[in-house]
């Protein structure tokens, strides 16, 4: 596409996105209302995809898709259950530092590389997690069948740190000079019990940034800009147990435990905003013939808002409370007694829809093109910095993708490297590029 003709599509396109934006404003749950596309966002996008930098720099994402596919077969076959990351970070160092970057892998896991800008612009951080939900011995070999990969993992999210790869391979070797910071980071702990531990981390130990971009699977094109939050607790039931006969009458842990789970069956959360909870496993007992002397649950609890989810708690730990009295005035006893652990906390949180975070992200989708983005919460790395107040948007890793967390995981190649350009474009206009554009973010100190 010659350079006149690429401004012409971008401007072409303007209009419309704004009304777009303002019909889905009516549409989205969080908030209700939402302002028209800033202007400079616009001019911003515009200026950044009509530079001649800018169009090397996107040819150089597609022609380097074909090279991501092995930098995409090495990580995935390099197993990273929770808690397990190590190899697979030591193999993503190794693959940073050979691009040029000085990196280094901190106290919590995570491979953390700063490619500095001209100075005096902000610090976007980028990211994508390097666990995946599998536990060690899952098969992670890659195969192929019908143009697709299959390989637990391979999308959710060993695609995005390819896309990370690429991203700093294309932007060394064509030299481009950002005028704010990029630190690229790839996270541990974004699955299941890791609760974010990788991030959390990041936000500790880095207090000078001023916003991130995240990279998850999401083929239906949605830009996540709520944080999902959730809290997680294993509850333990004790009694005296004995056996089923002789010592018939004293409380039973499992008897406990299933008046506890039928109480919470019963609590009533808004759909609006949605609040969800289930009790999600259950171990307990030791014999048929036995009473149970000890019994487990596990529960989740979420909401995209604090209160709501706070509310659902403690009606839940209410839940657990009532059950064990129960089961204690069945049998007229005291013997039976419950503790509660908090296994995971997730803070929620939003990025504001008026964030230049945000508007890049729209503007950067709809001038390639694509139909107006849903915006949406969800549970994901994205949730520590907007509990912090800073703006955090996730944007799509690129590719067809499906049955994640599930080990018939598959990724299509075909066209991946469309999204590899809208999320580097959203960086670039975000940092700014020198001699090209100033940033659209700002900093915060």
């Amino acid at each position: 596409m010659s350079k006149l003709r690429f401004v012409r599509h971008v401007r072409a396109g303007m209009a419309a996105s704004i009304a777009a934006l303002c019909l889905h404003a009516a549409q989205a749950q969080t908030p209700a209302v939402r302002p028209p596309m800033d202007p400079v966002v616009d001019q911003g996008i515009a200026r950044v995809l009509a530079a001649p930098l800018m169009q090397r720099v996107l040819q150089a994402i597609k022609d380097d898709h074909e090279r991501t596919l092995s930098d995409l077969k090495l990580l995935t076959e390099i197993p990273a259950p929770p808690f397990k990351e190590k190899l697979r970070a030591e193999a993503f160092l190794a693959r940073v530092k050979a691009l040029g970057l000085d990196a280094r892998i901190d106290t919590e896991g995570n491979v953390i590389a700063v490619r500095k800008g001209a100075g005096r612009g902000p610090k976007l951080l980028v990211s994508a997690h390097l666990d995946t939900v599998f536990p060690e011995g899952t098969d992670v070999t890659l195969k192929v069948r019908d143009g697709k990969w299959f390989a637990p993992g391979i999308s959710d999210d060993t695609r995005g740190l390819a896309v990370l790869l690429s991203w700093v391979k294309v932007l060394n070797d064509l030299g481009v000079q950002t005028v704010g910071d990029l630190m690229i980071v790839a996270n541990v702990g974004e699955e299941e019990l890791g609760d974010l531990r990788g991030i959390k981390a990041v936000f500790r130990d880095h207090t000078d940034i001023d916003g991130m971009v995240g990279l998850e699977p999401d083929p239906s094109g949605a830009i996540t800009t709520g944080g999902v939050g959730s809290h997680r607790y294993e509850v333990t039931f004790k009694g005296p147990g004995g056996h089923s006969y002789v010592t018939f009458g004293q409380p039973s842990a499992i008897h406990a435990m299933a008046r506890t789970v039928a109480k919470m069956a019963d609590v009533r959360t808004p759909s609006s905003p949605k609040t969800t909870f289930t009790v999600g496993t259950v171990v307990g007992g030791t014999a048929v013939n036995a009473i149970a002397a000890e019994a487990r649950i596990a529960i989740d609890i979420r909401s995209a808002d604090m209160p709501s989810l706070l509310e659902a708690e403690r009606q839940i730990l209410a839940a657990v409370a009532a059950g064990v009295a129960e089961e204690n005035q069945r049998w007229n006893s005291s013997a039976m007694t419950y503790t509660t652990r908090l296994i995971g906390d997730r803070p929620g949180g939003s990025t504001p829809t008026d964030s230049p975070v945000v508007q890049a992200a729209v503007r950067a989708t709809t001038a390639f093109g694509r139909p107006m983005p849903r915006l949406m919460p969800n549970s994901s790395d994205a949730n520590v910095p907007m509990s912090l107040g800073i703006p955090a948007v996730i944007v799509s890793n690129g590719g067809e993708s499906g049955g994640w967390h599930t080990t018939g995981e598959w990724w299509d190649p075909a066209s991946g490297w469309q999204d590899a350009q809208i999320g580097l474009t959203t960086v670039l206009a975000l940092v700014g590029i020198k001699d090209v554009s100033e940033p659209l973010l700002r900093r915060r100190n």
